[in-house]
């Protein structure tokens, strides 16, 4: 069974240009939520356990929101 995930988050999302001049792509809301929180939670649901986001600079926002443990997710951060 597979329990972890990796998920890359470094691109410039220059395609949905000019909704990304301000944020993360990833960090875009879907329901209430970024975009990225779905993909998690989504992992998540289907068990995997370890998750590593390969962001770059200037994808801070994506590192802060999930710097925290949040029970709809699981346990994030490091």
């Amino acid at each position: 069974m597979l329990t972890k995930a990796i998920i890359p988050a470094a691109g410039l999302g220059t395609r949905m240009s000019p909704l990304t001049n301000g944020a993360p792509k990833e960090m875009l809301p879907v329901a209430g939520k970024p975009m990225i929180h779905h993909v998690v939670q989504e992992a998540a649901d289907a068990g995997i356990v370890e998750i590593c986001i390969v962001i770059r600079n200037g994808k801070e926002a994506i590192r802060r929101y999930f710097e925290y443990d949040d029970p709809e997710v699981g346990k994030t951060g490091s």
